[in-house]
């Protein structure tokens, strides 16, 4: 399927997704990228809180990778839905695959691009929904690969977008009744 490249992030048809942002992982990124993403997906999570959008929380063999960092949690709040898997894809998780294929926006961030965030897109992507990957919210160990995935996600198809844009598509328009405190995110 071929994604409209003139596609926005509409609330009432997105769904959030955080891929495997655990502890252990991240703590193999590089510091900035690694504090960008979590920044970033904290600021999309407040957002999906705060505007009823679903929350997908995904962790890869949680017993060597830990726990969700820690930032991320405290702006989940006990808000969305947790799976645990040990395959890469997110897709391979039937439960998990059924909520995802079940809607027709879906919006990523997570680690790594190029393996985890890579296999779950193009899972999405055969099976015909449209794909949101946050580019500043998404990261690899190592820069090269992170723009390879990417690289290659926007060629299958993908929409490759940022935090802020998706947000703002979210909103729509500054008359929105959240926009005031929303905006206040990204300052």
């Amino acid at each position: 399927m071929t994604v409209d490249p003139r596609a926005r992030c509409d609330r009432a048809r997105s769904r959030l997704v955080l891929i495997d942002l655990q502890e252990r992982l991240l703590a193999a990124m590089p510091d900035s990228e690694r504090e960008a993403v979590e920044r970033h997906t904290a600021r999309l999570v407040e957002a999906a809180r705060k505007l009823d959008i679903p929350i997908e929380v995904s962790r890869q063999y949680p017993k060597g990778l830990g726990e969700v960092a820690a930032s991320l949690q405290q702006a989940l709040d006990g808000h969305g839905t947790l799976t645990d898997k040990t395959a890469f894809s997110c897709c391979a998780e039937d439960d998990l695959h059924a909520r995802l294929t079940g809607g027709d926006q879906i919006i990523l961030t997570g680690a790594e691009t190029h393996i985890c965030v890579t296999q779950t897109a193009l899972e999405l992507l055969d099976a015909g929904v449209t794909v949101f990957v946050v580019e500043d919210a998404v990261c690899s160990r190592d820069t090269t690969r992170k723009r390879n995935g990417l690289e290659r996600l926007r060629a299958a198809g993908a929409v490759i977008t940022n935090h802020e844009s998706v947000l703002f598509e979210w909103l729509r328009d500054a008359a929105d009744p959240q926009f005031r405190e929303l905006s206040q995110l990204i300052r």
